[in-house]
């Protein structure tokens, strides 16, 4: 991926200030680093220095399991609607009227099984909404 170009020449970096910092310090910038959009510690010293926002990035934990299993919820509803199309791809290519009955029962059940997730996707969806 290339690099943005730069408009003018005042836009580039060209004047290097050299400043040392405690260990302590350091570790401090690199968390922010590490932390934040920024993609060294020279740009959250620069942004720090300019005034610029820095933006944090923080991850919360407790809501590890309930994207877990929406994820995997997802899967599921992207695994029956693959069983769904190749059903009625069979039930459309067959000209069986006993075949297309039994096709007809299988594409019930797979939409019962949506059903299925579907209500488990509310239950999980009011969790969150409690929680916000």
């Amino acid at each position: 991926m290339a690099r943005k170009g730069v408009k003018t020449h005042e836009e580039l970096l060209v004047k290097s200030v050299a400043v040392r910092v405690t260990a302590a310090e350091h570790r401090h910038l690199k968390r922010l680093q590490l932390q934040s959009d920024c993609h060294s510690v020279g740009e959250v010293i620069r942004r720090t220095l300019t005034g610029r926002p820095i933006k944090l990035f923080y991850k919360d934990a407790s809501l590890d399991g309930v994207t877990e299993e929406l994820a995997s919820v997802r899967e599921e509803l992207r695994a029956i609607g693959v069983n769904i199309n190749q059903i009625t791809r069979h039930f459309n290519a067959s000209t069986g009227g006993h075949k297309r009955v039994f096709l007809a029962y299988q594409a019930l059940e797979q939409y019962r099984k949506v059903e299925q997730k579907v209500n488990l996707l509310l239950s999980l969806i009011s969790q969150l909404a409690r929680r916000w």
